[in-house]
């Protein structure tokens, strides 16, 4: 299978990955057949791309880091425990869900050996928050299974990370739904959303000091210049350290309704240019060898003129993968190995070929 953008799409082209709508439910399943109104649909939703299947791509798989089900029912659970109320018991019902959900995270994570994350995420823009909390703990386990940090770390990990955003039930709609950029007052009160989320935590739940820490402090920069502590280097947490680079990630890669998020190649590159300065350069070392600049299934233009669809990654080396030529104008594909031991070393990716049509 392959990704196309969702301007690109066309009647008949079967779908690759199954849709799902606002509240989890299945909006259009795999293998269905793509109609113009179920487009309409799809944008309306905040969809900004779609996994399809056809001959050029049929050998290629774009596997899930977790299970969809898995993924959705997490989703909902920290979407109930945001937009609930004070009250303490439905509260610790909510966070006893989350706890068992992430236990399931944490297994499916570390039993998948040299994983690394290859898929463009496939978001409802409407539920972008909750989405996202979700795929910064599934990015902050999938470095920390590669920092080989034990099982109960990992757990706390995939607790903190989910949980990085709660304090954003504290912060108004208005600020958080804002489609132009916000002023400089809404941006002092967004930041208080760290700090928010920390005394949340530590009142409703018992926790480890881990869980909550991280949580205080995932806005903290390796130089000093983040917030609300303003520490840096070694004072801060791990946990806060690894949630950090993947906040920054997902939320550089998503596309919300005003403002189209930037490639994962693009998103890279900002993360490694700045290891050492904004961000722990150990951490971002191994993120770099977990998370795939160039997602299966993506197309492609190549310095030498070719387009290709990405059906391979490597950890030792993300940014030359297995390729696939497009031969156009013949429905045909042939492979193109661009490891550093191959002998196509002068050929590079230098671009995405998102209009092409086969």
């Amino acid at each position: 299978m392959r990704y196309v953008p969702i301007n690109y799409l066309e009647d008949g082209m079967i779908l690759g990955k199954t849709l799902y709508g606002e509240n989890g439910e299945v909006l259009l399943r795999e293998d269905s057949l793509i109609q113009v109104s179920y487009v309409k649909k799809m944008i309306l939703l905040g969809y900004f791309g779609v996994y399809i299947k056809d001959e050029l791509s049929k050998d290629i798989v774009v596997e899930d880091v977790i299970d969809e089900a898995l993924k959705m029912k997490t989703i909902k659970s920290i979407k109930d425990l945001m937009n609930k109320g004070s009250k303490n018991r439905k509260i610790t019902s909510s966070m006893d869900d989350i706890e068992k959900l992430i236990e399931n995270i944490v297994d499916e994570i570390s039993c998948k050996d040299d994983l690394i994350v290859n898929m463009l995420d496939l978001k409802v823009a409407n539920n972008y928050i909750f989405y996202h909390s979700v795929n910064v703990a599934v990015l902050s386990l999938v470095i920390g299974v590669a920092m080989k940090l034990n099982k109960e770390d990992l757990y706390l990990l995939g607790i903190s990370a989910l949980l990085h955003d709660i304090g954003k039930k504290f912060t108004s709609n208005e600020i958080l739904d804002k489609a132009t950029n916000l002023d400089k007052k809404e941006i002092e009160i967004m930041k208080k959303h760290a700090e928010d989320g920390y005394r949340f935590i530590k009142e409703k739940f018992i926790v480890h000091t881990k869980v909550y820490m991280g949580v205080y402090q995932h806005h903290e920069r390796h130089n000093g210049t983040g917030y609300p502590l303003n520490i840096k280097g070694e004072s801060i947490s791990l946990f806060a350290r690894i949630i950090g680079i993947s906040d920054v990630y997902d939320t550089l890669t998503s596309s919300r309704r005003n403002r189209k998020g930037v490639l994962p190649s693009e998103a890279m590159e900002y993360i490694m240019a700045n290891g050492g300065s904004m961000f722990h350069p150990e951490v971002v070392k191994i993120f770099a060898t977990k998370i795939a600049p160039y997602p299966v299934g993506t197309c492609v233009r190549l310095s030498n003129g070719y387009i290709a669809i990405v059906a391979e990654n490597y950890s030792t080396c993300c940014l030359r993968p297995l390729l696939k030529i497009i031969q156009v104008n013949a429905s045909q594909i042939t492979p193109f190995n661009m490891e550093l031991k191959n002998a196509n070393l002068n050929v590079t990716i230098v671009g995405i070929a998102d209009e092409i049509k086969y």
